[in-house]
C-alpha cells in the first residue's frame, strides 16, 4: 500500500510548477506509470490529501484538476523523452549507416570506375573515326600511328581504335601516304575489293568509287596490292604506278612527282587523256564536267596549274586542243540546295558555225 506523506505531495506541487528536480520527476512519473486510468492510485492520492491540515475554508478538495495537470506534464515529458530516444536512435543508426555505406560507396566508385574504363575500352574498341576532305579542298591527317599523309578533294578515310596493333584503313578517293615503319604490324589500306599492305614507304592511292579503278604509284619502299575479287597479287617497286580497272592489273613505271603534285597545291597533266583531265577538273574545282562529244576521249593534254582559276584552266586548254566550253552557273534546287556548277566540254567544228549550246 502506497501512502503519501506531505512532502510527497510537495514534490507534486513542484512538478507541476515546473520547479522539481530530476529526482523529484522520475519519482513523480513513477507513481503515474500506469497512466490516467490508476483509479486506485487516484483515490489514495485523495484520501493522503485530504489528511494534511489546512487553514483555508475550503472543505472539499477536488483533485482532478491536479491529477489532469500531473497526467499532462506526465505525456508531455514522454513525449519529448521519445523524441529524445529517437533523435539518439537517429544519430546511432546514422554513424552506423556511414561505417557500413562509406565502404558501399567506396567500392561503388571504384566498380564505376572500372566499370566505366571498361565500358570507355569497349566504346574504344567498337568506335570508328573518319576524315573527310570536302570537295574542292584538302585536308592532312595524322594517324595514331604516327603515319601522316593528306586526303584529296571529296576524299574520306576512316579507321578503327586501337589502331597501333591493327593499322587497318578505308579510303574513299585520293590519298597520299607516309606510313610509319612497323615491320610487326603492316599498314593496310582496303578501298572495293582492294588491299594495299605496307610496311612503311611513301605513296599515293586513288580509288574514287565514281571513277570504277583502283590506282597506287610508290614513291618509296615496297608495297603488295592484292584483289580478293579476282584473286591477283602484285608486289610493286619505287616509281611504279599500278590500275586496277575491269578486273585487270596494268603497271608502268612512271615520274611519281606527277601523281603527288596536288599535295602542294598544283594540277599536273603529262599526256593524260581528257576523261581523266575533266575527273581531275572536277575534283579539284567541285564541278561538274561533261564531254559533250565521245572523240573527246582521244585528246591527251600537258599541262601544270598552280592556283589558277577554272576559267584559266579552260582557257588554256582551248588554246592547245581544238575544243570550247560553256559553263551553267549554280543552281538552286527545290530543296533549299544548289545544283554544282557544270562546264560542258564540245569539240569546235571548224567546217561550220558553231552552235550555242
Amino acid at each position: 500500500m502506497i501512502i503519501l506523506e506531505k512532502n510527497d505531495l510537495e514534490k507534486l506541487k513542484r512538478y507541476i510548477d515546473g520547479q522539481a528536480n530530476d529526482i523529484e520527476k522520475a519519482w513523480v512519473e513513477s507513481l503515474f506509470i500506469n497512466g490516467e486510468e490508476d483509479y486506485a492510485f487516484k483515490s489514495l492520492l485523495e484520501k493522503d490529501w485530504n489528511l494534511i491540515p489546512d487553514t483555508s475554508s475550503d472543505t472539499g478538495v477536488d483533485l482532478s484538476h491536479l491529477l489532469d495537470r500531473v497526467h499532462h506534464i506526465i505525456r508531455k515529458n514522454e513525449q519529448l523523452k521519445k523524441e529524445t530516444r529517437f533523435n539518439r536512435f537517429a544519430r546511432v543508426y546514422m554513424k552506423v549507416a556511414a561505417i557500413l555505406i562509406l565502404p558501399l560507396l567506396i567500392a561503388g566508385g571504384l566498380g564505376y570506375y572500372y566499370l566505366g574504363n571498361k565500358i570507355l575500352n569497349s566504346k574504344e574498341q567498337l568506335s570508328s573515326f573518319k576524315i573527310y576532305a570536302p570537295m574542292g579542298a584538302r585536308v592532312s591527317f595524322h594517324l595514331p600511328d604516327g603515319t601522316i599523309g593528306m586526303l584529296n578533294s571529296g576524299s574520306s578515310l576512316s579507321y578503327s581504335l586501337p589502331f597501333n596493333n591493327n593499322r587497318q584503313i578505308t579510303l574513299a578517293g585520293e590519298a597520299w601516304f607516309e606510313v610509319n615503319h612497323d615491320v610487326n604490324h603492316p599498314f593496310e589500306i582496303a578501298a572495293g575489293t582492294s588491299t594495299v599492305k605496307v610496311l612503311g614507304t611513301k605513296f599515293n592511292m586513288r580509288a574514287y568509287p565514281a571513277d570504277h579503278f583502283v590506282e597506287v604509284v610508290l614513291k618509296e619502299g615496297k608495297v603488295e596490292y592484292i584483289n580478293k575479287e579476282v584473286s591477283k597479287k602484285a608486289i610493286m617497286f619505287p616509281s611504279e604506278r599500278l590500275v586496277f580497272q575491269n578486273g585487270q592489273i596494268s603497271r608502268s613505271v612512271i615520274d611519281p612527282s606527277k601523281y603527288s603534285a596536288w599535295i602542294r597545291g598544283e594540277l599536273i597533266f603529262k599526256g593524260d587523256p581528257m576523261i581523266d583531265v575533266a575527273r581531275r577538273i572536277e575534283y579539284w574545282y567541285n564541278i561538274k564536267v561533261e564531254l559533250h562529244d565521245k572523240e573527246l576521249e582521244k585528246y591527251s593534254f600537258r599541262a601544270t596549274f598552280k592556283d589558277d582559276k577554272l576559267e584559266e584552266v579552260l582557257r588554256f586548254l582551248c588554246m592547245t586542243s581544238p575544243i570550247r566550253y560553256h559553263i551553267t552557273p549554280r543552281k538552286l534546287l527545290l530543296d533549299g540546295t544548289y545544283e554544282k556548277e557544270k562546264v560542258t566540254i564540245y569539240l569546235k567544228q571548224f567546217n561550220s558555225k558553231p552552235t550555242k549550246p
